[in-house]
């Protein structure tokens, strides 16, 4: 193959016919006397997926090896999922940075949990006088991300409860921001987040306990959500599993689940920047990025904005070109339909081509 391949069809989000080339992993410019090979000709070619909430180097039990990391990223990878934010792992996924085939990840370290408040060997279980420390170690070793767990079932109440005090929130967010990074934060239920918003947290994942005066907020304040709707779906099975000895957090899990399609379409509604994520490497596999861009429609996204919000936005939230234009990285998907119009056709990919080499 020579130096320079081509592809022709609809280039989105422009939705315009073109002709785009691609040369040393990044797109370019016609050129004038270079040989050019065309790899495909007509569909829809779309900037690469984002999976904006991903666990490479996770499985239900920790850190998984080298081996398992590959596996995920290539199941990432052959979804479309050419940009991963990982979002909290306990393994040292860096070795992918140099690995061409495999998946660009954008890192928010590991999680920093409150001690016996979170899945075992996941996270940093600390106490609030040490979040501080952890979120500057976390922000110093990450792609310009942290990941705190917001809430979890607190044993003694038999449900979910904040897990840090404000005064702690307060210190520690103001600290990453020092360091230019973002501070993101696992919720599930309502009682986190007034003290998580007040002291300017950046994105909330899931966000099922959000309540219209916390959507104006966020809305007003540009605060991202990734509502992980594959994961959602487990609610009514944490609650199963937890009936017995915790009949509160039960109920609660099954009231968030039972209004969930109602509070993020009231997000979505108000202006709330959303995206796509699929809460892989835990209870959930990898590869999953086309389910959740539809599963992103039934909170009240149009088939453009579902799309948006698991390509070419979320590319630029995370500080990605997302335009398939001269200088930009060469990463992208082909379809044979229009994804606008039938995200369904997510799920078949035609081509793939990461860092302008066809996988």
């Amino acid at each position: 193959m020579s130096d320079v391949i081509r592809l022709t069809g609809t280039v989105l989000p422009a939705g315009e016919q073109q002709e785009i080339h691609l040369s040393g992993g990044l797109v370019v410019d016609r050129p004038a006397t270079a040989d050019v090979t065309t790899v495909s000709s007509g569909g829809w070619i779309v900037p690469g997926l984002v999976d904006a909430h991903c666990h490479i180097g996770l499985d239900q039990h920790g850190a998984v090896d080298r081996d398992t990391q590959e596996r995920q990223a290539y199941a990432d990878r052959d979804a479309g999922a050419l940009l991963v934010r990982d979002a909290g792992s306990a393994a040292d996924t860096r070795w992918i940075d140099d690995r061409e085939d495999l998946p660009k990840i954008i890192r928010a370290g590991r999680h920093i949990a409150r001690s016996k408040r979170y899945i075992r060997n996941y996270g940093w279980e600390i106490e609030p006088e040490e979040l501080v420390a952890y979120v500057e170690q976390e922000a110093l070793k990450g792609d310009g991300w942290v990941k705190l767990v917001g809430d979890w079932i607190d044993r003694d109440a038999g449900d979910l409860t904040p897990c840090w005090p404000a005064g702690a929130l307060n210190a520690a967010i103001a600290r990453a921001h020092e360091l230019d990074a973002r501070v993101t934060a696992h919720v599930f239920g309502e009682h986190a987040l007034p003290d998580l918003l007040a002291a300017g947290i950046d994105c909330i994942e899931h966000g099922t306990g959000l309540l219209p005066d916390m959507i104006d907020q966020m809305a007003a304040a540009g605060v991202a959500v990734v509502p992980t709707m594959i994961q959602l779906e487990n609610f009514p099975e944490y609650a199963d599993q937890a009936a017995g000895k915790f009949p509160a957090y039960a109920g609660h899990m099954r009231d968030l689940y039972d209004r969930r399609l109602d509070t993020l379409r009231s997000a979505v509604e108000a202006g709330i920047p959303v995206y796509a994520g699929t809460d892989a490497g835990g209870v959930l596999g990898h590869g999953l990025v086309a389910a959740e861009i539809q599963a992103l429609t039934t909170i009240g996204m149009s088939g453009e904005q579902a799309l948006a919000a698991g390509s070419w936005a979320a590319r630029e939230w995370l500080g990605v070109p997302g335009t398939l234009v001269p200088g930009n990285p060469a990463d992208l998907v082909v379809y044979d339909e229009d994804p606008r119009a039938n995200p369904a056709v997510l799920e078949h990919p035609r081509l793939i081509v990461l860092r302008g080499r066809v996988c």
